[in-house]
């Protein structure tokens, strides 16, 4: 009998896709338009709104190992803002952010050049008045949109989110909709 390989996907999650195989609302896409292999689930969430690298296995062990808090596997996401975030702005996401569910770990945040990513569609809306910035931003936690209400809180707005890696896995050249198939690194040989 051949043994069961866990399965690793990376998705490339396009903007207002649910992070779902069923269930989903008339007229919102879900992850069964884009992924047909049976009995793959996302390990963690990515908003309909957001971007970018979604990860999905087989395995409840992987699955555990990827979105256990106590864990703190770092998430990178690029964001652009409005506005133009200064120092004291990326001070407070870097010493943690104050939401109404309490104060967030500190973040890793800086400013980046505008990122060379595909266009979103539809576009984000340009405001001549309004300046767009982007941040790279690296958090330990998983709360709901926690990237968007840390930006929020210090006066910069999301506007478009991609994350870009998960822990050691990073989106790399995927195009938006598609997926590869890596393999899983096997368990250490206890000595």
């Amino acid at each position: 009998m051949k043994a069961h390989k866990d399965r690793l996907i990376l998705f490339n999650k396009p903007f207002q896709v649910l992070c779902q195989f069923s269930g989903g609302h008339p007229g919102r896409s879900t992850l069964a338009e884009y992924i047909k292999i049976p009995d793959v689930y996302p390990a963690g969430r990515l908003d309909y709104d957001s971007e970018g690298l979604l990860l999905l296995t087989d395995s409840g062990a992987l699955h555990h190992l990827i979105t256990n808090p106590r864990r703190k596997t770092e998430k990178t996401y690029l964001a652009q803002v409005e506005g133009s975030p200064g120092a004291d702005a990326l001070d407070r996401l870097r010493r943690g952010v104050r939401l109404q569910d309490g104060m967030t770990l500190p973040a890793k945040a800086r400013l980046v050049e505008t990122p060379d990513v595909w266009p979103r569609v539809p576009a984000i809306r340009y405001r001549k008045s309004i300046p767009t910035a982007w941040l790279e931003l690296k958090i330990v936690e998983g709360r709901n949109r926690q990237v968007r209400r840390m930006t929020a809180a210090v006066g910069h707005p999301t506007l478009r989110l991609i994350r870009v890696r998960v822990g050691r896995w990073e989106l790399g050249d995927l195009e938006p909709g598609t997926w590869k198939e890596i393999e899983v690194p096997g368990p250490e040989k206890s000595k």
